[in-house]
């Protein structure tokens, strides 16, 4: 898990990261579609579940923006090198379990992983809270798939610190001749602001398009 300091005191955020990690609720969050009408057939053609595509090209956005991989450890804002998908994985009983998924440069490699994940989650029971599902190098991903929705709210405690972005994607639904995915993105106000959140939809994006 390489990292690095970043020095507040040169950081051109630093009072809008002051001043925002004094909040109980320093996350602000916002909604956006994502078309996936050239994703979905990439994924059928290459035999990987969608999920397990768009969650890859998900993650390589949010390590394109350095913002998205900054938490806060200790009072101090640390920037990962590269960061990892914690993602909740569904059950046949309706339950869920949290994942790890390292990234790759790989797909294959990346599908490969989550495969793994998936099977030992439909193998235990529980939240699989633990060490590696809960690691500060990773994204909180959530996937809704029966809910089209346009709004989207995260519980939370607020006696926990976290700064980990939370990235959720509803139902995939047609509109004309596009496949398109309503999602959302909360992040920490203090690591972070919409002009970065822009930065990652617009490469999650290009990516979809790729």
């Amino acid at each position: 898990m390489s990292k690095r300091i970043l020095d507040i005191q040169q950081w051109n955020r630093k009072e809008h990261y002051e001043f925002f990690s004094q909040f109980e609720e320093p996350y602000f969050g916002l909604n956006f579609s994502i078309d996936c009408t050239i994703a979905y057939q990439k994924a059928k053609s290459r035999q990987i579940s969608f999920f397990v595509y768009y969650l890859y090209q998900s993650l390589k956005a949010c390590n394109d923006v350095d913002n998205f991989k900054y938490r806060i450890e200790d009072g101090q804002v640390v920037c990962y090198e590269q960061i990892h998908a914690s993602a909740t994985i569904g059950r046949p009983d309706t339950t869920f379990g949290f994942s790890f998924v390292p990234f790759s440069d790989s797909l294959e490699e990346f599908a490969r992983h989550a495969a793994e994940e998936a099977e030992a989650i439909h193998n235990s029971t529980g939240l699989r809270l633990n060490d590696r599902t809960g690691r500060a190098d990773a994204i909180h991903f959530f996937s809704i798939p029966w809910i089209n929705f346009t709004g989207l709210t995260h519980a939370r405690n607020y006696k926990y610190p976290d700064s980990v972005p939370k990235i959720s994607f509803g139902k995939m639904h047609k509109k004309g001749d596009k496949l398109l995915m309503n999602s959302s993105v909360h992040v920490h106000h203090g690591l972070m602001d919409g002009y970065h959140v822009g930065l990652y939809v617009d490469a999650f994006q290009n990516y979809m398009n790729a």
